[in-house]
């Protein structure tokens, strides 16, 4: 008897165990891999704001939108870093490499510095696994002289697979930091921007 429930006991401890342990934890980043910067340095720099997210997705996890109304959160797909802070940092790398410059945001300037400043507010950002990565936003770029508000929507064919679908959003944001960085150069030159 009191073998049994020693044994009892044994299974019910390591079933507990089971339970207790968890699926491996996968984390991503939207922060493209360092690319060759532009043959010539800017003659200015930028500052990259701080990147507002919509509240639905501003997560840990990954969020995936599922049919016309439903998401999923999937807790064992995470973002490196706060999501907004992940739209950022790849704005930020993408810009530097497409310019020839750097961010200079949060690092103290001196007064004759020129500086482009740069806020994206992310309108939808859309995961579909096996479907596509969608980013919606505006932003806007601003000079010493010049300024400009646009808005950008792109939407990039997602992968079967996590790994794809996070690649498809570096994709997207890519193509935004093309627009943006048309309209950094213009405003830099002292040119109206030309919202595409």
């Amino acid at each position: 008897m009191i073998r049994t429930l020693r044994l009892a006991g044994a299974a019910f401890l390591l079933s507990g165990l089971a339970a207790c342990a968890s699926a491996p934890m996968h984390f991503h980043t939207l922060i493209p891999p360092s690319a060759p910067l532009a043959a010539q340095d800017a003659p200015f720099v930028i500052d990259v704001l701080p990147v507002n997210v919509p509240p639905q997705v501003d997560q840990p996890s990954l969020v995936l939108r599922q049919g016309v109304s439903g998401i999923d959160v999937v807790d064992g797909e995470r973002w490196a870093s706060p999501l907004g802070d992940e739209i950022r940092g790849a704005l930020s790398t993408d810009l530097a490499t497409r310019l020839g410059t750097h961010d200079v945001h949060g690092l103290p300037r001196g007064k004759d510095a020129k500086v482009v400043r740069v806020q994206l507010d992310v309108r939808r950002f859309d995961s579909e696994v096996g479907g596509n990565a969608t980013l919606e936003a505006s932003w806007s770029v601003r000079g010493a002289d010049q300024a400009g508000t646009c808005a950008s929507r792109v939407s990039e064919p997602a992968g079967s697979g996590y790994a794809g679908l996070v690649d498809a959003h570096q994709r997207a944001l890519g193509k935004v930091a093309d627009q943006v960085a048309a309209a950094v150069r213009s405003v830099a030159a002292g040119q109206a921007v030309s919202c595409r």
